[in-house]
């Protein structure tokens, strides 16, 4: 038993599982050269092990991966935490203008979020098919489309439905950074830059509603969109010249085979050390030209038909450790943003009587909270990980992750708290704080389990994350016909309430996932139908 993850009854390969260091390695093998890390890192087995091919995106220089990372967050704050919550604190305001009922207002988010949800599986089969630029330009251009039509709303139904063709850009952008992280990044840096992904669109979506309540107050809605337009414009133009396809067909080097056969086992033993040492000789690969790595096609990356791969994301439900993680980061995700919908509507009217200014500001408790839990969340992750590695003689299990889910009970606290003072109509800034308290349990929420879907189940995170956002929408799509409605009939402490009860209940399962999930990852692996589905690779990392 490795440090509370319990080991199956029988002694098999477990995907996901991985030798990180030289002495998992060194009791199994004498003399294997495997490539491994440089500086602080210097004693730790790369996985995945990069290969020869200077396009493999492992292989690219670090100031590359980062600029392509830096692209990635920026398109994710302009597509998803800009556009998503940019009217939330002109609500009020909104209201008045076009004499509409905040439920009516709602769906300007409501629809926008049930594209995103149905677009997703079509997200997910021509990413995994065709990969992730031309899939991330498209939906790009989609933004822009739908924000220039909302810039020239005048009626309440064009900017539905500038907002609607926003929506087809929310798929993409929410679940591709993840899986982007995976491709450019090793086991031992994911977590960081997982962290970092999260931290800024957790700190974008907060303070776009801060910003956008002054822009409002000193010139108009309108501006949002204008604005907005100019930022998606700069993105489509990075995205072309400076991200090229992170997508990459590779022959996996298993690590966790190499370390964990049992020594007895000579023969299994030799062939996979040739597995490593004896690589195909010939002529060395050429590196793409810039002009080459421009280009929108790049060919196929998964041999299965398209059909397939729809229904994969099926499949990929069937799968427990999958399906908690989705459930579990888009429910508390859910909260957050039901926090959102009903701010408007709790301090707009008195006795608060705040302005789109001062809604717009309440968002910077969610802020701090959000980015204060996500930056520790990253200091964190990494080290934690490697030195529980070191605990387990080098072996690394993707449920370590989830330990920093203990954190995340200041969720639940914050939901009862925010709940209750909302109810007996508490000081502002202490209600503010309880929404930060909540941003800052969620961020300790989705960073570690997000890193787990990466490192237990690799091959299937871009299914993973393309269900969790079409659960995620389809609750906030929810939300939008009757959150208000039910706190402006019961009050707010009823719903805070049930939200912190279910937030609570999910987080005590983490002790099962964290105890059986590599029992159930050798399960999955084995499972007949799985293979016959192409589902059977898992989270080779």
């Amino acid at each position: 038993m490795g440090l509370g993850v319990l080991d199956p009854a029988v002694h098999r390969l477990v995907p996901g599982t991985v030798a990180l260091g030289e002495q998992a390695l060194s009791q199994s093998i004498d003399g294997i050269h495997l490539k491994k890390g440089t500086g602080r890192h210097a004693d730790v087995v790369l996985s995945p092990q990069p290969s020869d091919d200077p396009n493999d995106p492992l292989n690219w220089p670090y100031y590359q991966k980062l600029v392509i990372l830096g692209i990635i967050v920026l398109g994710a704050c302009f597509c998803v935490c800009c556009t998503g919550p940019l009217l939330n604190a002109s609500l009020y305001v909104l209201s008045l203008e076009l004499n509409r009922s905040f439920a009516d207002l709602a769906l300007l988010s409501g629809y926008q979020i049930l594209v995103a949800a149905a677009s997703g599986p079509f997200v997910s089969i021509f990413a995994a098919k065709y990969g992730k630029r031309a899939v991330l330009l498209f939906s790009s251009v989609a933004c822009l489309v739908g924000t220039i039509i909302c810039s020239c709303a005048q009626t309440y139904n064009t900017l539905l439905a500038g907002r609607i063709v926003q929506g087809l850009c929310l798929a993409a952008w929410e679940s591709l950074p993840f899986t982007i992280v995976g491709d450019l990044f090793f086991v031992h840096e994911r977590g960081l830059w997982t962290t970092v992904v999260s931290f800024m669109m957790t700190a974008v979506s907060n303070l776009t509603s801060v910003i956008a309540g002054q822009i409002v107050v000193a010139t108009s809605w309108h501006a949002l969109f204008h604005i907005l337009n100019g930022c998606l414009g700069l993105l489509i133009i990075l995205q072309f010249f400076f991200m090229p396809e992170t997508a990459y067909r590779r022959i996996p080097v298993d690590l966790t085979q190499i370390a964990l056969e049992p020594e007895s086992d000579d023969k299994a033993q030799s062939a996979n050390v040739s597995q490593v040492e004896n690589r195909p000789s010939g002529q060395p690969i050429a590196k793409k030209t810039y002009v080459q790595s421009l280009a929108l096609y790049t060919g196929t990356y998964d041999d299965r038909s398209l059909l397939h791969n729809l229904f994969s994301l099926l499949v990929v439900c069937t799968n427990l450790g999958a399906l908690w993680t989705v459930i579990i980061t888009g429910a508390v995700s859910s909260f957050y943003v039901a926090m959102a919908y009903v701010t408007a509507q709790l301090f707009g009217p008195p006795p608060y009587g705040l302005s789109a200014a001062g809604i717009g500001n309440l968002s910077i408790g969610p802020f701090l909270g959000g980015a204060i839990g996500s930056v520790l969340a990253a200091i964190v992750m990494d080290p934690l990980c490697l030195w529980l590695v070191k605990k387990n003689k080098g072996v690394f299990e993707p449920e370590f992750r989830l330990l920093l889910n203990i954190v995340g009970i200041c969720c639940p606290v914050g939901l009862f708290a925010f709940g209750a003072l909302a109810k007996s109509q508490g000081d502002i800034i202490v209600i503010d704080f309880t929404w930060g308290l909540t941003l800052f349990g969620i961020a300790f929420i989705g960073a570690p389990c997000s890193a787990y879907a990466i490192d237990a189940y690799h091959e299937l995170s871009n299914e993973i994350f393309i269900i969790s956002i079409m659960f995620k929408n389809f609750l906030f799509y929810a939300y939008s016909y009757f959150v208000n409605n039910w706190v402006g009939d019961s009050g707010p402490a009823i719903p805070f309430y049930t939200f912190g009860g279910i937030s609570f209940g999910l987080l005590a399962t983490t002790v099962i996932v964290y105890m059986f999930g590599k029992r159930y990852r050798l399960y999955w692996s084995t499972r007949t139908w799985t293979k016959k589905s192409d589902m059977d690779a898992t989270a080779r990392v």
